[in-house]
């Protein structure tokens, strides 16, 4: 099955409707009444009256109307012979699913480091201070690259990073997403390193059909403030992660003074659509 044009668009649109639910529960304390209510498919279709029954005529009926092909869905069935085993198949698979600083316009420019040590895995320690460790024994291959748009006039400088991790599994990979969300339960204010922190962090997950998620399999969303001594703040922060099969996909944005909220989930939309496409046209099951 190929994902590109409209599906592109329709990935995109779903991506940027689920973190706007998200993160309007985020400031307003909870999704609009009726946001969680989903539309049944049609079981039958409005009829007319036969032509005949109209003109008097016996016997004549009415054409039936023409049928539209179906959408390619948003989240296909993952193929199963297509999943790395290895952590070399690993490596190759997330680099065709990593994006670069194109995806986010022509402003956008690699940050040095550009890339995170891939044999090293982020945690949440007890005093909620990020650290690093080795890789866990369910993950074969991470990265994640680091980009940022330069402080103009008006404007401080805008940083984005983005996440592609591969398990072994799907089930691995989801479980993942499970844990983002007991961290920000347990850790609302986070410690990034020296002189950068996380506040008032909220989180929401969504399983795929649920509210406005029709994009991943698993998707999960946080928002709060980030504080540093060289960006100051408070300033919006987003972090948007999404499943499909064993890969999980992340883009984490950190606003700037100028820079709004809307801004910022409009490239953190950017860049999670488009991984996610990735993911599906890498892993997804070809039609028929």
């Amino acid at each position: 099955m190929t994902y590109g044009g409209g599906s592109a668009l329709r990935a995109c649109g779903c991506a940027a409707a689920g973190l706007l639910v998200l993160t309007g529960c985020s400031a307003g304390g909870g999704a609009k009444s009726g946001a969680g209510e989903r539309t049944p498919t049609a079981t039958a279709t409005a009829t007319s009256a036969p032509a005949g029954a109209a003109s008097g005529s016996p016997g004549a009926t009415a054409a039936p109307a023409p049928t539209k092909p179906a959408a390619a869905p948003l989240v296909p069935e993952v193929d199963e012979s297509k999943q790395p085993r290895t952590s070399a198949e690993a490596r190759a698979l997330l680099g065709r699913i990593v994006v670069d600083r194109e995806a986010f316009g022509p402003q956008m420019v690699r940050r040095t480091p550009f890339e995170s040590d891939p044999s090293r895995w982020p945690v949440l320690d007890e005093a909620c201070v990020w650290q690093t460790s080795g890789l866990p024994e369910d993950v074969l291959a991470t990265s994640t690259r680091y980009f940022e748009l330069p402080a103009q006039e008006g404007r401080g400088r805008v940083r984005i990073n983005v996440t592609v991790t591969v398990h072994r599994d799907r089930r691995e990979s989801g479980w993942e997403t499970a844990h983002a969300m007991e961290e920000v339960l347990r850790c609302p204010d986070q410690k990034l390193r020296e002189g950068e922190e996380l506040k008032g962090l909220w989180g929401a997950s969504l399983y795929e059909g649920e509210q406005l998620n029709g994009w991943t399999e698993d998707a999960f969303t946080e928002s709060g403030q980030y504080v540093g001594e060289e960006d100051g703040g408070p300033h919006p922060y987003l972090w948007s992660q999404g499943q499909f099969g064993p890969v999980t996909i992340a883009v984490a944005g950190k606003a700037a003074t100028g820079f709004t909220q809307e801004a910022l989930s409009a490239l953190v939309v950017q860049g999670t659509a488009r991984m996610m496409l990735q993911a599906k046209q890498q892993l997804g099951k070809a039609a028929g």
